[in-house]
């Protein structure tokens, strides 16, 4: 019995009917191009599809540790991720570091939340508090709490963090993104890390 006998023995929807249920079963193969962009760091923002670059790094601005999102993610959102993938080999025997003494971040990591995170593992928080969240303390008088603390010297030193970018930045490949996959941007990321480290512990 040849296909076209088959075909036809079998009852089934008019043309029109499979047309629309192929059309259907079309869509659903196809993924959702925004959620697409979004598993490989890739979100809408002024400047068009951009990629955010997370970073942690010591007090002499070599990073340890780096998270990709879109670019239209917060940077809170990405907190906990950063503070997780800090793991610092130690000199002598001994697990590695994962805790830092202190955390310095701006206006953006400013959450109450964050905060929590923090004092619950032992890490000092210098992050200012923002315009609003100040406003809104205020007017609540004395059930709005103290203000956190905040040691202004201390948070100069934040800089680096920026200093890292910039350094980052001197490689193309860092500064524009031209990998279609997150992986493969991620380790340029990690890549050009391990430079500076490299370059830091030659001087």
């Amino acid at each position: 019995m040849d296909s076209r006998r088959r075909f036809h023995d079998q009852p089934g929807p008019s043309a029109r009917r499979r047309r629309t249920q192929k059309g259907a079963a079309g869509r659903d193969n196809l993924e959702d191009p925004g959620r697409s962009q979004a598993r490989q760091a890739l979100g809408r923002s002024r400047g068009g599809l951009t990629t955010k670059v997370h970073l942690a790094v010591d007090g002499r601005g070599l990073p340890l540790s780096s998270v990709l999102t879109p670019g239209n993610v917060n940077d809170a959102t990405a907190f906990t991720q950063v503070l997780d993938e800090i793991c610092i080999p130690r000199i002598v025997t001994g697990r590695p570091r994962t805790t830092p003494t202190r955390v310095l971040g701006d206006k953006a990591y400013s959450s109450r939340a964050i905060r929590h995170l923090l004092r619950r593992r032992g890490i000092t928080a210098t992050i200012p508090e923002r315009r609003d969240q100040i406003a809104n303390r205020r007017r609540r008088g004395n059930l709005g709490g103290r203000p956190p603390v905040f040691d202004k010297e201390v948070y100069r030193d934040r800089n680096v963090v920026e200093r890292c970018f910039s350094r980052l930045k001197q490689f193309r490949a860092i500064a524009t993104r031209f990998d279609k996959l997150a992986t493969r941007y991620r380790a340029g990321v990690i890549l050009v890390s391990l430079i500076l480290w490299l370059r830091e512990s030659t001087r």
